[in-house]
Parts: C-alpha cells; structure tokens; sequence
C-alpha cells in the first residue's frame, strides 16, 4: 500500500496564509500587524508570519498551556487509610 505524502507546512508565511491560519480575515490580520498585536516581521514591504511565533502568541492569548506539567507541580497522592 502506498503513503500520501503530506504537503509540508510552511514554517513563514505571507498574510494570507497567516489569515488563512488563525482563522481571520486578511484585512484583520494586516491591522494587528501594523499595531503590533500579533508577531510578525516585514520582508521587504510584505508582512510574513512564523508558525510558531504565532502558536506561542496564541497560546498565551488563550491562557492555555500545551506543556506538560512537571512532576513538581503535581500534588502528592493521598495515602488509603
């Protein structure tokens, strides 16, 4: 049986793509760039988006942390009595 090859992500990506990403409109995107809301960087006079600058920006956005916890911050297990 023959695997598919999965098209490769982009690691940088313009603003469409970026859009495209999070889920917003091209125009909304543009407008967080320029007041610096979300990370990305210009090449040029074009905007680009690294996907994980974004995830992370996301992540934080969401209070939401895909880490794992470290032992260390795990509660002790109660002992059966």
């Amino acid at each position: 049986m023959k695997t598919v090859a999965q098209p490769a992500q982009r690691e940088v990506m313009d603003i469409r793509q970026a859009a495209s990403y999070l889920g917003i409109s091209a125009d909304s995107l543009y407008r967080y760039a320029s007041e610096g809301v979300v990370p990305a960087f210009k090449l040029g006079n074009r905007w680009r988006f690294k996907r994980d600058l974004l995830d992370r920006w996301m992540e934080r956005q969401s209070g939401v942390s895909f880490e794992p916890a470290s032992p260390e911050s795990k509660k002790p297990a109660r002992s059966a009595r």
